[in-house]
């Protein structure tokens, strides 16, 4: 049976956390689609740096806000929840100040606005699975993960739709654009903080459990994690790589598909999930796999093809890659949340968290890597990965989904 929530939007809305924490998710989403696809550009451009340095200190914030995800993760499971996604918020305004501060060819400022927006980044999506685990349950739970999802894409692409206009300004709107994130994340931690959403924490299981991490049946999932993550940056490193350099493409195509990715998933991402809620989480996780490692395949054989047929032939294989990245969004952190007991739930979604991160952060060195060794060396290693991966998702067994928050989760 489909889900309440994919039927009734007010129901819908109360799973994803109510109307306040809707908005804030929405104006969190619209401030970092304003400023992240352009932070490199505001190095370069706006503190006169260079690239390398900038790109340096990009790198560095992400890997040092990895390492911070233990941290929440121990925070959440002392119950917190609408308190760490309003301070993974606040914490990128600490950012944006930083940026707004530096003077031009001040690297110290910069790399901290890049530790705090890199930390912020990592830490919300944690807090905020965390946040929807304790008001919702069961597939309720899972399609209100979904909606969130269509909903940040959305704001997300508004963002950048409206930085990319701004962008003629120069200098003077770059800056703009970082206050108007700034305020942006402001609002929006005010709003997460306003819905003040707790779990009383909860009790540990078998003597000798309290405290532990999550279970190590979940560390083959995580694992995998790392290689399916690689799919969240085909549109945006792969694609382009591929049909710029090797398929000689107008840039038009690469900016094409990025914008179809987007709006597929915005349109689809919560029907998919519903229509998956019939079957287990883990088998949707690896069926995932399958369709992503077959469009791996599938471009191997478009980029065959060479310039002219080529570049349709990529542009339609990555409507085939986005499906499988849908079913793998809508069903991985779902499945986390579904196997972490009760009294580790949040180091789990950090860690799991911290597996994505990780997986975002290597995948362009290795994509890089691995093209100028022709498709069949990028195509057939990700497939060939993914598959593996998918292995041993479909490998694990997934037990009864355990009421997340339990009778000690509270809503004010």
């Amino acid at each position: 049976m489909a889900s309440l929530t994919a039927l009734r939007p007010r129901a819908l809305v109360r799973a994803s956390g109510g109307p306040r924490y809707t908005v804030a998710l929405a104006v969190d989403a619209l401030g970092t689609g304003l400023l992240r696809p352009f932070l490199l550009l505001y190095g370069v451009t706006a503190l006169k740096l260079s690239a390398p340095v900038t790109g340096a200190a990009m790198t560095a914030g992400i890997v040092v806000g990895l390492g911070c995800m233990p941290a929440v993760g121990r925070w959440l499971d002392r119950g917190a929840r609408s308190t760490v996604v309003a301070a993974s918020m606040l914490v990128r305004v600490l950012g944006v100040a930083l940026l707004l501060a530096a003077p031009a060819g001040h690297v110290p400022l910069f790399a901290g606005a890049a530790l705090f927006l890199g930390i912020g980044n990592q830490a919300w999506p944690a807090a905020h699975a965390a946040l929807v685990a304790t008001v919702a349950q069961g597939r309720d739970r899972d399609t209100a993960l979904a909606a969130a999802r269509a909903l940040r894409n959305a704001a997300l692409g508004v963002g950048a739709l409206l930085a990319t206009v701004c962008l003629a300004g120069g200098t003077a709107a770059l800056r703009a654009l970082a206050g108007g994130t700034g305020l942006a994340y402001l609002a929006a931690a005010g709003l997460a903080w306003s819905v003040r959403v707790r779990a009383r924490p909860a009790q540990a299981g078998p003597a000798g459990e309290r405290g532990a991490g999550p279970a190590p049946r979940m560390l083959p999932l995580l694992a995998a994690n790392v290689v399916y993550a690689f799919c969240l940056n085909v549109p945006e490193v792969a694609l382009p790589l591929v049909l710029v350099t090797q398929l000689h493409a107008s840039p038009v195509w690469p900016a094409a598909v990025f914008v179809a990715n987007t709006a597929l998933v915005v349109t689809l991402q919560v029907p998919v999930t519903v229509l998956a809620s019939r079957f287990p989480r883990r088998s949707v996780l690896a069926c995932s796999g399958v369709v992503l490692a077959g469009s791996y395949a599938g471009f191997l054989g478009a980029a065959s093809l060479g310039p002219g047929w080529g570049t349709p032939a990529v542009a339609a294989v990555s409507v085939v890659c986005t499906l499988g990245e849908i079913g793998y969004a809508g069903s991985a952190t779902a499945l986390v949340a579904a196997l972490a007991p009760a009294h580790v739930l949040g180091r789990a979604l950090a860690r799991f968290q911290l597996s994505t991160g990780f997986g975002l952060a290597v995948s362009p060195a290795v994509i890089t890597a691995l093209a100028p060794h022709g498709p069949a060396a990028l195509w057939g290693s990700l497939a060939a990965g993914t598959l593996v991966s998918a292995a041993g998702v479909a490998g694990g067994r997934e037990r009864g989904a355990r009421l997340p928050g339990g009778a000690g989760a509270r809503q004010g």
